[in-house]
């Protein structure tokens, strides 16, 4: 996809990510999933208290933010919980912190790559959450930055048919701790209408 494509708002390109095909090169061969879960963040002129850029620093970059300032079109990922890597995509204009986490895919190629990754977890239990997906795909810390758009990367995303808007359900991000309102309730997550690989 096109740098252009990741340059709008937050809200926009979690909608319009959903059937995107997410593709990890691993020793040369192709391990992918079609995105099917996303969860917008920092996409008002307001700070978003749920997102990384805006609580941090008072809203300024950090070392571990820096990333969510721009371009868009780069690969954001952070550890959580001290055991999760979490991959998100940057988007909106520079110098405002902007990202979509993709929270979910449908495994489509690489299944057998994704299983090891996941130490045999069944087939429905591969990529149905942030860090299930970046577990299956190998991707962690090294990936921070990444331009997504390179031609001869190792991390990217292809272009699909556009899901229909009636397919696209919306609700509460997740995993907000005490994140307050009216942040902990904003409807932006987004996922495909009954895939059985959205999260649970």
């Amino acid at each position: 996809m096109p740098q252009a494509f990741y340059a709008r708002c937050a809200r926009a390109v979690a909608q319009s990510l959903l059937g995107k095909r997410l593709v990890r090169l691993i020793d040369g061969r192709r391990v992918a999933g079609i995105i099917v879960e996303t969860e917008a963040y920092c996409d008002t002129d307001e700070r978003d208290m749920a997102c990384h850029g805006d609580r941090a620093n008072n809203g300024r970059p950090t070392p571990r933010t820096a990333i969510m300032f721009g371009p868009a079109g780069y690969a954001y990922v952070y550890f959580t919980y001290g055991m999760h890597w979490m991959f998100n995509v940057v988007t909106g204009p520079t110098g405002k912190a902007n990202a979509v986490l993709i929270r979910a895919l449908e495994p489509v190629e690489g299944i057998e790559i994704m299983q090891r990754h996941r130490n045999g977890r069944s087939f429905h239990q591969l990529t149905n959450g942030p860090a299930k997906l970046a577990q299956a795909l190998a991707i962690d810390q090294s990936l921070n930055g990444t331009n997504l758009c390179q031609p001869d990367g190792v991390i990217w995303i292809e272009d699909t048919p556009p899901i229909p808007p009636e397919k696209i359900r919306t609700g509460p991000r997740i995993g907000l701790g005490k994140t307050p309102e009216p942040w902990l309730s904003m409807p932006w997550r987004y996922w495909i209408d009954g895939n059985p690989f959205v999260s649970k």
